[in-house]
């Protein structure tokens, strides 16, 4: 059986966990996890039938899938720690932001079979959306298995290093945008009359319909748009109010200043 280790449990890691035990792809003791703090790791692993190992390098022994949850300033320290522990009978999964293939092959090996990937929250409840590039050495069955991970809470993309960074913008970030702009349309509701709570239940279930749409549709979200704004009716008089106050420019504009900060962060 397959087991996955984590190398770090905080809140993105959690969120993996999480997805991973609700999709049943993996058992809860087949998911090996250590912290540096063991407040942190021991009574999580306790509540949920992990295993809790007691080092880093217990997780990558015991792990065919080591997954590196760690913050980027200590990312390096613990690559070197574990890089005798990896095989290449190992992958090694690193959901740490801004640490390239490149230099996780020159702190453990580039024999090593790396995948970097950045998922988003929505992992947690089986929704993701992770962009995943692999080095030379992932190939076949282990790329299969190591990408099929976050195909179990979600999708995945294929992309360039280089393509990170804007991924980051329109799937890692864009989840609090998307909760901004559910949160206004609720409170529209509620200007004129309705509960917050049924607002929002109508805002966020007309925004999930929505997107499963777009992605179920070979169209683009465009011409989706044609299909509900009848000539004349309200929906075309509220699109036409919504760009006149620059709706799409705000986006555009939030959007790049995400990448900005991203770029001046890295």
């Amino acid at each position: 059986m397959t087991k996955i280790g984590f190398i770090g449990v905080g809140g993105m890691a959690q969120a993996i966990i999480g997805g991973l035990l609700n999709a049943q792809a993996f058992a809860p003791a087949d998911i090996v996890v250590h912290s540096h703090r063991p407040e942190n790791y021991q009574p999580y692993a306790q509540q949920h039938g992990l295993t809790a190992v007691t080092s880093n390098t217990a997780v990558a022994q015991d792990s065919d899938l080591v997954v590196l949850a760690v913050t980027p300033n200590v990312a390096g320290n613990v690559l070197q720690e574990i890089a005798d522990a990896l095989t290449s009978q190992k992958t090694l999964i690193s959901i740490v932001a801004g640490l390239t293939l490149e230099k996780m092959g020159d702190l453990v090996g580039a024999t090593i079979p790396t995948l970097r990937t950045l998922p988003n929250v929505n992992v947690e409840i089986g929704a993701g959306m992770t962009a995943v590039a692999a080095n030379a050495a992932l190939t076949g069955s282990a790329l299969t298995t190591a990408q099929g991970v976050f195909d179990a809470i979600g999708s995945t993309t294929v992309l360039s290093e280089d393509q990170f960074g804007i991924f980051s913008a329109l799937a890692g970030s864009s989840p609090a945008y998307i909760d901004f702009f559910i949160d206004s349309l609720s409170r529209a509701g509620v200007k004129y009359g309705l509960s917050k709570a049924q607002a929002t239940q109508i805002a966020a279930q007309a925004t999930l319909g929505s997107a499963q749409m777009v992605l179920k549709s070979d169209k683009i979200p465009f011409a989706l748009i044609d299909q509900v704004a009848s000539p004349g009716g309200s929906t075309v008089a509220g699109l036409l109010a919504m760009e006149e106050s620059g709706l799409m420019t705000a986006v555009v504009k939030g959007i790049d200043a995400t990448v900005q900060r991203d770029r001046e962060n890295a």
